[in-house]
């Protein structure tokens, strides 16, 4: 990933916030058949390992458990906020006319090895934790044992586990940094009086 300076992000604090905040992650690895990616919600354990450990789980009819083995080095990249920045929202722009379009957004960059987990506890322990942090602001959290057990227990033989052991992290956060103070700060309250609201703020912060 092409990282000038300006925009390295490389506060761990920083990096696990868009780690929670869109778990989403697009695991890429090299396979028989040449490059390949799944986009999996990953669970982030920043305590396990010198940089954190990532699991999810697959549909058992998914290959990439079955084509790519356990050790295998993988790359999982994680979108944060992101948006069109317009030329427009910068007041220097009006004065000199030397400013264009540009797109600002967080990613982080997680390498690792694979880990296959076809393992029953592992995927139950791992739903549950899993339901219990997306279905939190719900006014009534649904959880495992909302269901009959025969119909969540032939669910997860349908699925299985995978880890990824983080040896390296990367992040890149792209706010305007290269930019005047006010022409950041202008273009961070203008995306978010346009519904960008979590990008506008990192925005603010990012001086």
């Amino acid at each position: 990933m092409y990282t000038p300076p300006h925009f390295t992000q490389a506060d761990p604090a920083e990096l696990q916030r868009i780690l929670r905040a869109h778990p989403l992650g697009t695991i890429v690895r090299s396979g028989p058949d040449g490059l390949d990616a799944d986009h999996i919600p990953f669970e982030f354990d920043p305590a396990s390992g010198p940089f954190g450990k990532l699991s999810a789980h697959v549909a058992r009819a998914n290959p990439l458990w079955q084509t790519t083995p356990t050790g295998t080095p993988v790359l999982v990249i994680f979108r944060g906020a992101e948006a069109y920045v317009s030329p427009n929202w910068y007041p220097s722009k009006h004065e000199a006319h030397r400013q264009v379009p540009t797109w600002n957004y967080e990613v982080v960059h997680a390498h690792g090895r694979l880990a296959i987990l076809d393992d029953e506890r592992f995927v139950r322990g791992l739903l549950a934790r899993l339901t219990r942090h997306h279905e939190a602001t719900e006014p009534k959290p649904w959880k495992m044992g909302d269901s009959a057990p025969d119909f969540i227990n032939d669910l997860l033989g349908k699925i299985v586990g995978i880890e990824v052991e983080i040896t390296s992290i990367a992040g890149k956060s792209k706010l305007s940094q290269n930019k005047e103070a006010r022409d950041r700060i202008n273009a961070a309250d203008t995306l978010v009086a346009k519904g960008h609201e979590e990008l506008g703020e990192v925005m603010r912060k990012a001086g």
